[in-house]
């Protein structure tokens, strides 16, 4: 028993806890830097005042997580983010192919509480910066209302991701809050700050549940009571719950840090007032059976501070696609603004301009400009609030945190400020550091003298050709143009041989397009256009272009629409290859063709998207001559996903190589601690968090069972569960040996073995 008398005052517990790294707010960034570090062997704390990680993608909120890909419905073609964000993804597909955001939650916490390094302070709220001098914090003070207790947390190097900014607003650092005007930076995209506002706003989310016999609802006292006459209203669909509530939205003329509990109380009135309208103004009858299941506590917020870092983020970064020195990852969502006035605003819900491919982002905008030990992660980076319209979604903002825990690593090892590992000389160290876990930094050619594989020779038991997409039977009717990708061949001339059926005598007019830069996936460049006429029921047809292909390219074999017409499909499918429609995507603002006005700086093109699986299928065709593009020599570069400049960057067995086999030689014998095999993943596939249900608990192009051995046939190492995109192999000893033999087995009797990348190290480099 504990008993004790009257005293006049008491304090709670406190804990003066040092480590190497603080980073403050268990968002998906958050969680990205510091199990980026943790893996560095940096000591990290994580500090969440939330009882679960993931911030606006937890069960608390129940966003999914979108990026580069944006949703699917945009040009940016094997866009999706990778390193963590990427395995964590494929993680949660595995065991939550159903999109349930509480396994969501588990996903997250099991990464964090894996890494020994990293001490998670959940329930945590940061109330206090302690500076050692003006640029430079010491400690955060923060309290954990479960356990009564205060922390002191000292570390050399602290990252705010809190969102709000926390910790660099309390340092003093330079922020913004609100919108430029459209000089600062010559942005069209700005917003007319009367008319439209400063801020977007936080939404409310809420589920709905079929109980199958008629439900009463009464409206709190609270709720609106003229939901009918809001302008939004108009957007609610039945049985829609979830992140499809995103225009649920309010709070963008208000202060979004600190009104941000009375922001919460409106959008409560709001979604308890839309209920009553559609339970009892009776044009709802089908809602009869339904009731309330979950209606979230706490709003998603998008906007408040951003931080000032030695550079910022603009519009023309993001629609020129301009690559800086010192780009560490990329982004690709549309500028995407809303009205501040939310639910309550006579404009459209928001505005979305995409760009024809995706950008880089300087590492220079993560940290702060000012406090030289203070990294920046998440959505108060240092862009203006156009380019944080992009910039500011989870996938991105993930990304970019895998920098941030890199960097520390790399400043700690070698007594560096943020700012000193941005210098020209220096920051070709983090670059490769990352791109050695699958970051795809943009366009960066960045060779690594210590990979093994660079100065070996490599031959396979196969390697695909392309000379025939089979036919699989089923026929497509053109609803829309439709485009088969392929990576075609300097100095070459094509032909594709298909087959169509016509319901009448009629034309089909087939393109050959391509990309007008080699900095996105966008098919502006007509190559040639031929029409055929067609008579009804079944025939082929032979396209020949009759000009050399200029360069290599991915070129786009389009059939233009014609409901009137079907194109015979296959069940074929490759890496690297795949097909697209020119249609719409109103989630993502997706008209089939974006035509902005002339003054805002925001370019016209066409959408040319592809269909999820089991959707999406190949184009039967005969190509001559055949497309030779994944040839083994290709995991010698320094990509590991298809790229714009037209090469998948991909080895491809021929699909009938049951049990393919690399090999890697040398001249000389090797001493090898570790290897990294980089599989496909679908790059292309959006795989968003929760919400959404997969057809697949694992991508059907990752090689699921492989086999290593040495010179000798010894066994080096087997996996027979595979289903990540990067796998690490650390031998307990390292191996010499002449030739590194990898064998791998095929699952899918359509889809050909495939891999990327091969990594081999004399040291465990991480």
């Amino acid at each position: 028993m504990i008993k004790k008398g009257f005293e006049t005052v008491r304090k709670n517990k406190k804990l003066i806890l040092k480590v190497d790294l603080v980073v403050v707010g268990g968002g998906l960034a958050g969680v990205c830097t510091a199990v980026v570090a943790a893996r560095e062997g940096v000591k990290v704390i994580l500090v969440q005042d939330r009882p679960v990680l993931g911030g606006n993608a937890s069960s608390e909120v129940r966003l999914w997580a979108l990026g580069a890909t944006s949703s699917m419905g945009n040009n940016n073609r094997w866009a999706r983010e990778g390193g963590l964000i990427n395995e964590i993804l494929l993680d949660n597909l595995k065991r939550n192919k159903d999109g349930n955001p509480l396994i969501f939650d588990t996903v997250l916490l099991e990464k964090v509480y894996e890494e020994k390094n990293i001490t998670l302070l959940l329930n945590t709220t940061v109330y206090e910066v302690e500076k050692s001098d003006n640029k430079t914090i010491k400690s955060v003070k923060c309290f954990c209302s479960q356990n009564a207790t205060t922390y002191q947390l000292e570390a050399p190097f602290f990252c705010d991701s809190s969102g709000d900014g926390i910790v660099a607003f309390q340092a003093g650092a330079s922020f913004r809050m609100g919108a430029e005007t459209p000089e600062e930076f010559d942005e069209g995209f700005a917003p007319n700050i009367e008319d439209y506002g400063n801020l977007l706003g936080h939404s409310l989310y809420f589920y709905t549940k079929d109980l199958g016999k008629p439900v009463q609802y009464i409206a709190p006292s609270f709720a609106i009571d003229n939901a009918g006459e809001l302008p939004r209203i108009r957007n609610y669909r039945l049985n829609e719950h979830g992140c499809n509530l995103w225009w649920v939205e309010y709070g963008g003329r208000l202060d979004t840090i600190h009104q941000s509990e009375e922001i919460k109380f409106e959008l409560w009135k709001v979604v308890y007032g839309i209920w009553d309208f559609v339970k009892n103004s009776g044009k709802y009858p089908e809602s009869e059976n339904l009731t309330l299941e979950w209606v979230g506590t706490i709003p998603g917020k998008r906007e408040s501070r951003r931080f000032e870092g030695d550079y910022m983020l603009i519009q023309k970064d993001i629609v020129e696609q301009k690559d800086y020195y010192d780009r560490v990852a990329f982004g690709g969502w549309a500028m995407d603004l809303h009205p501040a006035d939310g639910i309550y605003s006579d404009y459209n819900s928001c505005t979305q301009w995409h760009t024809k491919g995706i950008y880089s982002i300087p590492y220079r905008c993560y940290y702060s400009k000012d406090i030289e030990n203070l990294f920046l992660a998440g959505r108060i980076i240092s862009a203006s609030h156009v380019a944080f319209g992009s910039s500011r979604v989870m996938l991105t903002c993930a990304h970019g945190a895998q920098a941030v825990g890199k960097a520390v690593a790399i400043c700690l090892k070698n007594e560096w400020t943020p700012r000193a590992l941005a210098e020209e000389d220096k920051i070709g160290i983090l670059q490769l550091a990352l791109n050695r876990e699958g970051q795809s930094i943009p366009r960066l050619n960045i060779q690594d003298t210590e990979d093994l594989i660079e100065r070996a020779t490599v031959s396979s038991s196969s390697e695909l050709k392309i000379n025939k997409i089979k036919s699989c039977g089923e026929w497509k009717k053109l609803k829309f143009n439709m485009a088969q990708i392929l990576p075609l061949a300097v100095n070459n001339t094509y032909s594709f041989k298909v087959k169509l059926q016509a319901s009448q005598d009629t034309s089909i007019t087939v393109k050959l397009k391509r990309s007008s830069k080699e900095t996105h996936f966008t098919p502006d460049v007509d190559l040639e256009s031929k029409t055929f006429q067609l008579k009804k029921g079944i025939q082929e047809i032979t396209f020949t272009c009759d000009k050399n292909i200029a360069e290599n390219c991915y070129a786009y074999v389009c059939f233009m629409q014609n409901e009137a017409v079907a194109i015979m499909l296959s069940d074929e499918r490759f890496i690297g290859v795949m097909t697209v429609l020119q249609k719409e995507n109103r989630h993502v603002s997706n008209y089939g063709r974006q035509e902005p006005p002339k003054d805002i700086g925001v370019d016209t093109f066409d959408f040319w998207t592809p269909e999820k699986m089991p959707e999406g299928k190949n184009i039967a065709m005969s190509i001559e001559p055949p497309v030779q593009n994944f040839s083994s020599k290709n995991i010698m570069n320094n990509h590991v996903r298809p790229t714009s400049d037209g090469y998948s960057n991909v080895w491809m067995a021929e699909l009938n190589d049951e049990r393919p086999e690399l090999k890697i030689s040398w001249a000389e014998k090797q001493k090898i601690s570790m290897l990294r095999l980089f599989f496909d993943c679908d790059f292309d596939n959006a795989l968003p968090s929760v919400f959404v249900t997969h057809p697949n608990s694992e991508i059907p192009f990752t090689v699921e069972e492989y086999i290593i051995y040495d010179d000798n046939k010894n066994l080096l190492h087997k996996k027979s569960d595979n289903y990540q995109a990067v796998n690490k192999v650390v031998f307990d000893e390292p191996i010499i040996t002449y030739e590194l033999n990898i064998v791998l087995t095929k699952k899918n009797i359509n889809i050909p073995v495939g891999l990327f990348k091969v990594l081999a190290y004399s040291e465990n480099y991480l």
